[in-house]
């Protein structure tokens, strides 16, 4: 069997290159197509000695550092790709990949991570954080995101199969593309995490310090609990919104970024990890859960697919909040504390095994086999 593979681009080894490193686990064999490959040399070893086919995007002015200002072009880019005389193509998308054209006789299986959020649900903070709300450059801007949306709504009903990396990108898949999408969760290397069933008495929050985060009402939550300790993990533009919310707390602890080693051994004393933010899934939930370690995590978005809580499980993982604020996360915490010990690190940890690599791997083989030669 003939396997293409196409990506977007490749610049960091990242969360969407996780998804590809294990793509390629499933297809070895398979040919890896990119919109363009400026990935560092040292970076390099999870493509196997895969070298990308890339497009036009590749050789344009800048692209080496700029390449996302060409976002206008990766339509046509994408579209330029020869894909002729596959058997099956899959492809991981958050902008473009989906759109790559097959023939009648390929199996296409979409990945998707998320509908394109910028020229959707998120035009308008897209273009205010751009500085591109205004003026001409601004008009420029929405005009170009309405015909990604157009394009972007066409291609979607170009693959076979949408695979979506959680219920809540499965909802936006219905909503913006009007298609329907089998949920296969991102892998997430759970063996590089150990469960300890012995926690201390403080909360974890790791996160980048940047708006969406919601970090800034952790720490108005713990100021108001002086009685319980919160450590505070990430550095970003958002640091000094945070340390202001947190104002003077003894009980709220800055450690800045810290190391993957450091970060694992505070995930696995924590008494609870929280998470506030809307995230798309959230694979540092299922790290802390690999931990052994409960989620107080609000309740939209992966947290859904990650978290098992009382109300849906005899082994609950988590509690959920319904609002992003102090009030909600406090009365969560108060509930946390007076269930005692109805979360177990084993339960937490057998929970987390669902998202494995080996488990997405399978997912994989599994939806292919399926579909071929129904394609």
């Amino acid at each position: 069997m003939k396997v293409a593979i196409v990506h977007e681009w490749l610049d960091t080894y990242a969360g969407s290159e996780r998804v590809l490193e294990q793509m390629l686990a499933v297809w070895p064999g398979a040919d890896l197509h990119a919109l363009c490959d400026f990935l560092p040399e040292r970076e390099r070893g999870f493509l196997g000695g895969h070298v990308p086919r890339t497009t036009f995007i590749q050789r344009l002015p800048f692209a080496r550092k700029r390449f996302r200002m060409y976002l206008g072009l990766m339509p046509l880019a994408i579209e330029s790709l020869d894909l002729s005389g596959y058997d099956l193509v899959v492809s991981s998308s958050h902008a473009a990949a989906k759109g790559a054209i097959t023939g009648p006789g390929t199996l296409h299986l979409a990945y998707v991570h998320s509908p394109m959020r910028y020229a959707w649900d998120l035009q308008a903070q897209y273009l205010r954080e751009s500085r591109l709300d205004r003026g001409l450059k601004g008009a420029y801007a929405r005009w170009l995101l309405h015909r990604l949306r157009l394009w972007d709504h066409a291609s979607a009903a170009r693959p076979d199969v949408i695979l979506a990396n959680s219920r809540y990108i499965a909802e936006r898949i219905r909503k913006v593309w009007r298609r329907e999408a089998q949920v296969l969760h991102p892998p997430v290397d759970t063996e590089a995490f150990t469960p300890v069933a012995a926690k201390q008495g403080f909360y974890l929050i790791a996160s980048r310090m940047v708006p969406y985060k919601r970090v800034d009402l952790a720490a108005a939550a713990f100021r108001r609990m002086p009685d319980r300790k919160l450590v505070v993990v990430g550095d970003g533009p958002q640091m000094a919104a945070v340390r202001e919310a947190a104002g003077d707390a003894a009980n709220i602890t800055f450690r800045g970024h810290v190391g993957k080693p450091d970060l694992v051994s505070l995930m696995q004393s924590a008494r609870a990890c929280l998470h506030i933010a809307e995230e798309d899934f959230g694979i540092a939930m299922v790290e802390a859960q690999a931990c052994g370690t409960p989620m107080l995590a609000f309740g939209r978005g992966g947290a859904r697919d990650i978290v098992r809580t009382p109300e849906e499980s005899d082994a609950p993982t988590g509690l959920l909040f319904t609002e992003q604020s102090p009030e909600a996360l406090i009365d969560t915490v108060e509930r946390f504390e007076a269930m005692g010990t109805a979360f177990s690190a084993a339960a937490c940890r057998a929970n987390a095994e669902r998202f494995s690599s080996a488990n997405f791997r399978q997912g994989l083989r599994d939806a292919a086999a399926r579909h071929l030669g129904h394609g």
